[in-house]
């Protein structure tokens, strides 16, 4: 709410003083008159208005208007009685202020209108009091003018920063909730993978500590250089994401796949000469996930990925004879297969699912053109 002290404009570009002293030239104008009467009518016409003004900040709705109808009326009669003009920027300074864009055109049309033919009225009845102050009453017509065109611009202009500046807040903060997943993300598909690699081995080593020391040792050393490679990724991860290889992923989880005492078989290879680095990471971590539900979820002994350039989209295709997604759907719902979606859905990727008892069989196509979605460019 303004305080009492927002009756003066501000930014119009005159100091206070001049405003205060706009408020008490109504005064000079009316003491002037010899006719008691109306130096009683002229002193309520002021409190009248500048009231009526001061509530007109307050003020919403269709009382506005009639709060600044009051205004004009009052000030027609200053300027024609008493010679008073200047309530005129007042009134161009309040409709200025003005948001609606009709009412203010409105409110505009009807203020020139009646301050200019009051003024001019005024030089046949008052015409030496006119002639006297002709160069302010010059000023007031242009500052009529102009002043409401100037404040309603501005305002709007503040209005638009105000929302840019909001809009730039919320973006940052979507940036934030969206780093956070993404870094979620990324530690998910890359340390889970690796401590489940460490997980399998070392069960692995368990075992053979009795059996065969020379490869139970074997498995412990290979745990201990997946622990440094985790330990080596997460710092990347957390310094700035690396760009993954396929090549590099695929050789990966070739040895996830192994480690688990499971059949691995490879078809076919990807042309990525011309794919951009951000399709190729998205390929990497999708098939990094895959792998690692295969591993946790299937109790498969064979799994095969599929490699195909077809025309427009690369396809990888990742099967396994294991039991089945659908007896493992509950499992299967969490991050990681959120994680993939997420991916893909952002270079206009699918996932599909093919699952029987036969085993299950996930298919992973990502166009070779990337074209930005709405909810992209939004």
């Amino acid at each position: 709410m303004r305080n009492w002290y927002h009756i003066f404009p501000k930014n119009t570009g005159l100091s206070l003083y001049a405003w205060i002293i706009f408020c008490l030239l109504p005064f000079y104008f009316i003491i002037r008159s010899s006719d008691t009467v109306e130096i009683f009518i002229g002193i309520i016409m002021i409190i009248l208005f500048f009231a009526v003004y001061r509530l007109s900040f307050i003020k919403r709705g269709w009382t506005v208007y009639v709060s600044i109808g009051i205004e004009i009326v009052i000030n027609v009669g200053m300027t024609l009685y008493f010679g008073y003009v200047y309530f005129a920027l007042f009134l161009a300074f309040y409709i200025g202020n003005v948001q609606n864009k009709i009412g203010f055109v409105t409110l505009y049309v009807v203020h020139l209108v009646t301050t200019t033919t009051a003024i001019a009225f005024g030089f046949f009845i008052q015409s030496q009091t006119f002639y006297t102050q002709l160069p302010f009453i010059i000023i007031t017509i242009i500052g009529v003018i102009l002043l409401p065109f100037n404040l309603y611009s501005r305002n709007k202009q503040e209005r638009l920063e105000g929302q840019l500046e909001d809009a730039n807040k919320r973006i940052s903060q979507l940036r934030v909730v969206e780093e956070r997943q993404r870094i979620a993300r990324d530690l998910h598909d890359t340390l889970g993978q690796k401590l489940s690699l460490i997980g399998l081995k070392s069960d692995l080593a368990k075992k053979l500590v009795e059996i065969d020391a020379a490869k139970a040792k074997k498995e412990i050393s290979d745990i201990h250089q997946t622990a440094r490679t985790a330990l080596k990724e997460v710092r990347e991860l957390v310094s700035d994401m690396k760009g993954t290889k396929l090549k590099d992923e695929l050789e990966r989880i070739k040895q996830v796949v192994e480690a688990a005492q499971m059949k691995y078989l490879q078809k076919g290879e990807l042309d990525l000469s011309n794919t951009p680095l951000l399709v190729e990471n998205v390929l990497s971590m999708c098939l990094k996930e895959a792998i690692t539900n295969v591993v946790k979820h299937s109790n498969a002994n064979t799994c095969q990925v599929v490699l195909r350039n077809e025309p427009g989209e690369l396809v990888i295709l990742v099967e396994d004879n294991g039991v089945g997604l659908l007896e493992n759907m509950e499992d299967l719902n969490g991050h990681g297969i959120e994680g993939m979606k997420e991916r893909l859905d952002f270079v206009n990727g699918s996932l599909l699912f093919d699952s029987s008892t036969n085993g299950t069989r996930l298919t992973i196509k990502v166009p070779t053109v990337i074209q930005q979605t709405g909810e992209g460019e939004s």
